[in-house]
């Protein structure tokens, strides 16, 4: 066997074994069933929340006056509906959802999640559903989330890493009702979620 040949060989295991153990050291996000939340349209999964009897099920859309696409990313008001399952999109290719992973949070390929827009009234910088997808960097650091460990169970936070030149705000998602809709919003009390496969 000549010695390009074994060059050759010991670079093929040494990048499959550097991927293995990349994707082992990400911590997964793990869904209700144990699992880990996996990426593409593939895997859906519904953004429940974890307290119960405060109102509020799972997220959806909503048609809004006040974003550019007229789409509000909301918290359903009725605990038992789930809203519309969502996908996951890293900015690293992975198989594996990992907790701090800058994500595009997808209802469809047409409606991603954004931080839209700041409303002066209210003092609230509001999530809608009008984002684009992939393309990490400067035009696109508002469509990007992560999903960060929350005591027993999670919560979504806008700080996006994707762009090293920009100056991003790091806060939490959370829940601002406003005419009767509960909206997403940055917050000082994040949203406690959980994930179930759709």
């Amino acid at each position: 066997m000549s010695s390009l040949l074994y060059i050759f060989l010991f670079l093929t295991v040494f990048i499959s074994h550097l991927g293995a153990t990349t994707e082992a050291t990400v911590e997964p996000v793990i869904d209700t069933t144990g699992k880990r939340l996996r990426s593409g349209i593939n895997y859906k999964y519904y953004i429940l929340p974890v307290a119960r009897g405060g109102g509020g099920g799972g997220l959806t859309i909503s048609k809004s006056e006040n974003t550019t696409c007229k789409k509000s990313v909301i918290q359903e008001n009725y605990e038992v509906s789930q809203g519309l399952p969502l996908s996951f999109s890293p900015a690293e290719k992975s198989n594996t959802i990992g907790v701090s992973a800058d994500l595009n949070f997808k209802f469809s390929a047409t409606s991603i999640w954004k931080l839209d827009y700041f409303d002066e009234a209210t003092n609230q910088w509001y999530v809608s559903a009008c984002g684009v997808a992939g393309n990490p960097g400067q035009k696109t650091v508002s469509n990007w989330f992560k999903i960060d460990k929350f005591e027993d169970a999670y919560k979504i936070v806008f700080c996006p890493s994707v762009c090293n030149i920009c100056k991003v705000m790091c806060r939490d998602i959370g829940v601002f009702v406003q005419d009767g809709k509960r909206k997403l919003v940055l917050s000082d009390v994040p949203l406690k979620v959980v994930f179930k496969r759709a």
